[in-house]
């Protein structure tokens, strides 16, 4: 029981934020603070494109309830993987500091956290092909 509380705990602290961050990309209800020229240069080629921070936020807000909702976890973090990959590296590249790379080390946790606890379903995938 208590394994299930950590699990259900983890969905809810990596989902919520990815849930509000998304939504925010769409209702604009969070300013944005400063940045260095280097962050916003890529931030602005991002608007630039037109499509890519709406997609950035779709993904955000459909991994999190993924998440949040118990239903499709595995796809979710999926879904999810690749964003906190570079939530990470542009903490690490573009804003270094310690205080900087707090929250991507903590996403970075409960992902791994839940990727152990989903593991079952991650393990065909992560197999080598055996038809040859």
């Amino acid at each position: 029981m208590e394994n299930q509380k950590s699990v259900i705990a983890a969905r809810i602290l990596l989902g919520l934020p990815f849930v509000v961050f998304g939504l925010n990309g769409f209702l604009h209800f969070i300013p944005m603070g400063a940045m260095n020229e280097r962050a916003m240069d890529i931030m602005m080629a991002y608007v630039r494109t037109g499509y890519f921070l709406p997609f950035l936020a779709a993904s955000q807000v459909i991994g999190g309830l993924m998440l949040l909702s118990g239903f499709f976890v595995p796809l979710g973090l999926l879904i999810l993987a690749p964003i906190i990959a570079n939530i990470v590296l542009f903490h690490l590249f573009l804003t270094p500091g310690p205080k900087e790379l707090i929250l991507p080390a903590v996403l970075v946790a409960l992902g791994l956290f839940l990727a152990k606890k989903y593991s079952a379903v991650f393990a065909p995938i992560l197999k080598p092909r055996q038809d040859r």
